[in-house]
């Protein structure tokens, strides 16, 4: 569990060891005989899945912390649509080529699109100087220890940043595959940023992040005559996990694929409505 923001699930974590024969889990009976002193006079043993009072603690303050976060998420949301912003959360895990996709974006479509850019990483400040080399206005959000973006420092950002009205901003979340899926930040839509170089599996190991996204930008596919990624293969599990999920095949530097990029970007600058 991340101690920053309680980014656990309700159930009980589970240790399974698959190269174990066999091992008795709860309820499981036992046919063999107990020697002396081993009865079961005492009572029911207590149920392992059961949370102790600690535990209930922890997730009575996650639930806090993610309702306060989702309250905070709604006033960026009524101050971003007051000023009638695009607003797009980038996720991805690190290195997949979130800030070589913006800086393309800015090249590509800045001259036309008024784009800002919030830049959020635990250290460093190395994004938004790429970003603001771009000729681009950015504002770096630190987060330290923190593996995430969350509503609170987006509303410190975005009054720092102070976007003109009805330009895009981008958020480039923290490289993370999984706590950046569970805090709203008031953004219009979320777009997930995969890689050729993480393998097939990601969409199956992190559903949460597959799930929240409105679109899957597979990046880097200029790599692919390099790899042994199978693409139909990784399309087939996004589609397990979010059959409605649109995916561009692009390459960031090479080129390949941006305009299906650039068209998705148009039509939501263009309607200015939430994305399903």
């Amino acid at each position: 569990m991340c101690a920053t923001c309680g980014c656990s699930d309700e159930a009980t974590p589970r240790v399974i060891d698959l190269e174990a024969p066999h091992s008795h889990e709860p309820g499981h009976a036992h046919d063999h005989a107990h020697g002396p002193g081993h009865g079961h006079e005492h009572g029911p043993e207590p149920d392992p899945a059961a949370p102790e009072d600690g535990e209930r603690r922890t997730l009575r303050l996650e639930q806090e912390v993610l309702a306060r976060n989702d309250r905070l998420a709604e006033r960026n949301r009524g101050f971003f649509e007051g000023r009638e912003l695009l607003v797009l959360n980038l996720m991805s895990s690190p290195g997949a080529g979130k800030t070589t996709l913006l800086e393309r974006t800015i090249r590509d479509l800045g001259a036309r699109l008024p784009i800002s850019v919030i830049e959020g990483d635990q250290e460093t400040v190395r994004d938004a100087e790429r970003i603001r080399a771009m000729g681009c206005r950015v504002v770096q959000v630190n987060t330290g220890r923190g593996c995430h973006l969350d509503a609170a420092m987006i509303a410190r950002a975005a009054r720092q940043l102070d976007p003109p009205a009805g330009s895009v901003v981008f958020i480039e979340n923290v490289g993370n595959l999984v706590c950046p899926a569970l805090f709203d930040l008031g953004d219009r839509a979320r777009v997930v940023i995969a890689s050729v170089t993480e393998g097939e599996d990601k969409p199956l190991k992190y559903p949460h992040m597959f799930r929240a996204g409105s679109l899957l930008v597979l990046n880097k596919v200029d790599l692919l005559p390099h790899l042994s990624f199978d693409v139909e293969l990784y399309l087939d599990y996004v589609r397990r996990v979010n059959p409605a999920l649109h995916v561009v095949q692009v390459s960031a530097t090479r080129g390949d694929g941006l305009g299906a990029w650039y068209d998705w970007l148009d039509a939501q600058a263009a309607t200015r409505a939430p994305v399903s």
